[in-house]
């Protein structure tokens, strides 16, 4: 058995492997040399370009983005598609890259509402403030931090997105956590993510892929609805769209925090 101090110096490399591998990512956007969103540090990388990345946007959608946020897009779904967007709600991004779904998102919530992005990387919060910018979107706020401890206030939000990041955080239940603590009474969780069956083990997820490309530190279906329901969440539904390695699916998540707004 491992020590805490070893698990922690585990952690803490983990995190700095995802957050060099998505400085790459930026790095390559804003010097013209990615192909498609899939950069050599995404979670597309290598993976067939309908699972993850800017194909899983309509043709609309990518209308109204830069050039460079529809590149910089390394999801593995559409939040925007399947969140309740409304005009006036404040929206939080775990994990905001080149601000994407940002961008989508403030166009949405109109100018009553606020955007805002969170992520750990200077390069993608640099590409997502110069995105916001030439999208002349004006309610997007781009914040610098983790998404296992986010710099807002308790119930400060109407809903909360993401796409394919909580499956990279080293911590899930503190991500869980802290959507319930931000979230307003009756906000709303719709996210995109990679998710196990449940028939596979930790080791079988890890066999079918890296960290830091989305597969190994995927939830399975059932440890997601417990994680969701444990931190007192309700309506709580996990539906798998398509599938991005054998028994791992990218999938929409959706809960609702009990109460009225």
């Amino acid at each position: 058995m491992s020590s805490p101090a070893a698990e922690t110096v585990a952690v803490h490399r983990l995190r700095e492997e995802v957050r060099s591998r998505y400085a790459e990512a930026a790095r390559a956007v804003t010097e013209g040399s990615s192909s498609g969103g899939c950069g050599s540090g995404s979670c597309c990388a290598g993976a067939a370009s309908a699972d993850f990345g800017e194909s899983l946007y309509t043709a609309d959608q990518r209308g109204e983005l830069p050039d460079a946020a529809a590149l910089a897009s390394l999801g593995c779904g559409n939040p925007t598609a399947v969140a309740e967007l409304r005009e006036g709600d404040v929206v939080l991004d775990l994990g905001s890259g080149g601000g994407i779904d940002v961008i989508l998102s403030a166009r949405r919530v109109g100018p009553t509402g606020i955007a805002y992005g969170l992520d750990m990387t200077d390069e993608m919060l640099a590409l997502a403030q110069r995105n916001a910018e030439a999208a002349g979107v004006r309610n997007a706020i781009f914040l610098k931090g983790v998404i296992e401890d986010v710099p807002l206030p308790a119930g400060s939000v109407d809903l909360v997105i993401s796409n394919c990041v909580i499956n990279l955080s080293t911590d899930k239940a503190a991500v869980l956590t802290e959507l319930a603590r931000v979230l307003k009474p009756g906000g709303r969780v719709g996210i995109s993510d990679v998710v196990a069956e449940d028939r596979l083990s930790s080791e079988e997820r890890a066999d079918r892929g890296s960290y830091v490309g989305c597969i190994a530190g995927a939830l399975s279906k059932s440890e997601y609805m417990a994680g969701l329901d444990a931190v007192g969440f309700r309506d709580v539904s996990v539906e798998f769209t398509h599938e991005v390695a054998d028994g791992m699916h990218g999938a929409i998540v959706k809960a609702v925090k009990p109460g009225r707004r």
